[in-house]
């Protein structure tokens, strides 16, 4: 088994935020990411898959039409976006925190990969923040 990995990045901002709570608990449990104003990210997608080369092409999958893909179907959709009120596959009343975001993003991409598999994807939002999601 070999794994692919492409790399695609997006700019987009965020608020975290529970409205039946006061301001006060808000900054307490989200701290900056409680910002009214919003604050914004400059995130990378790593998405992997996984499968046995092609014996003509040397391929699992074509890596820039993966990009392609990718950046069609989900960065496209995210980048310079605010990702609590623009983003078609985000419900309204979900959090977009990077953990719930990967989820998602999982869900779009998943159903268009064809001829391997989908095997991870990384979400990086910060130098010391990212999620890993392996679609279970």
């Amino acid at each position: 088994m070999v794994y692919l990995t492409r790399i695609e990045r997006f700019n987009a901002a965020h608020k975290l935020w529970v409205s039946e709570w006061s301001d006060e608990k808000n900054l307490e449990v989200f701290g900056k990411c409680a910002n009214k104003n919003w604050h914004g990210h400059n995130y990378s997608l790593h998405v992997t898959v996984k499968g046995v080369p092609d014996p003509v092409t040397g391929f699992i999958f074509d890596a820039k039409k993966l990009g392609k893909l990718v950046r069609d179907i989900v960065t496209d959709k995210l980048d310079h976006s605010n990702l609590n009120l623009d983003v078609d596959f985000i419900p309204e009343n979900l959090q977009p925190t990077t953990e719930n975001l990967i989820v998602l993003i999982w869900k779009e991409l998943e159903p268009h990969i064809k001829g391997c598999k989908l095997h991870r994807l990384k979400l990086v939002e910060t130098d010391t923040i990212y999620a890993e999601y392996f679609g279970e």
